[in-house]
């Protein structure tokens, strides 16, 4: 009965190692890259060269390493995990990491058919349509898809309530990497994890307390610009 538990736990752990590895692949056109490196590990993003504006802000924000001593403030596992909050540099346990008052927005840069969101893509938070019927993005704020599998039903069902049309790469996307496709067409994708996916499985995993704040501050300790992380070299 041991050995038989031990082998089962043995197979779980390798199915969501193999998960956690799973990510599809780049196939928007990528000049810029940066390492994130926090206290779960580190990753690389890829910033898609189809949202210049959303580029170039967080490039300069890398830059004035603006992201350093930050944290990711909101966790949701099998969802995404949100960082960029600049107040929230050096937080303390006590903060309410829910204000922000960087109020300067970024045009919305939304291509559902090029930039969609699989597991892995980098996306800009934003303002509730309310008050920002717009969809305009937070100038800082970001957030990376972990999410969860769709089948064919799920995404017909979707098209038929909100009127999208998923392509036959995005549904095998989303069916074989998973992804959160409910927020297409509404949030901007700017880019996507080339590397360490595994590193933000971690961190969607830590424990949270009722308002999705980890109870351990997961932090951004540098971000810097790097060389495309899956090059071949000669």
């Amino acid at each position: 009965m041991k050995r038989v538990a031990l082998l089962t736990l043995s197979l779980v752990l390798m199915m969501s190692a193999a998960w956690a590895q799973l990510k599809a692949p780049c196939q928007e056109e990528v000049k810029n890259f940066v390492k994130i490196e926090t206290n779960k590990g580190d990753f690389v993003v890829a910033l898609y060269e189809g949202t210049p504006a959303h580029r170039d802000n967080f490039l300069r924000l890398v830059q004035e390493r603006a992201y350093e001593q930050t944290i990711f403030h909101r966790v949701i596992n099998r969802f995404m995990i949100q960082g960029g909050n600049l107040m929230t540099r050096n937080a303390t346990p006590e903060m309410d990491v829910s204000l922000d008052t960087i109020s300067r927005r970024l045009p919305a840069e939304i291509d559902m058919v090029r930039f969609f969101h699989k597991r892995g893509a980098l996306c800009a938070a934003r303002e509730g349509d309310e008050v920002n019927p717009e969809k305009a993005s937070s100038s800082t704020q970001f957030y990376i898809v972990t999410g969860t599998y769709f089948t064919d039903i799920d995404l017909d069902e979707m098209e038929r309530s909100k009127g999208n049309s998923y392509t036959p790469e995005q549904r095998e996307a989303y069916k074989m990497y998973g992804g959160t496709p409910h927020l297409d067409d509404h949030y901007t994708v700017f880019g996507e994890v080339v590397k360490g996916m595994d590193v933000v499985e971690k961190i969607q995993s830590v424990k949270t307390n009722a308002e999705n704040r980890p109870t351990k501050d997961v932090v951004i300790r540098r971000m810097t610009l790097v060389s495309n992380p899956n090059a071949t070299k000669k």
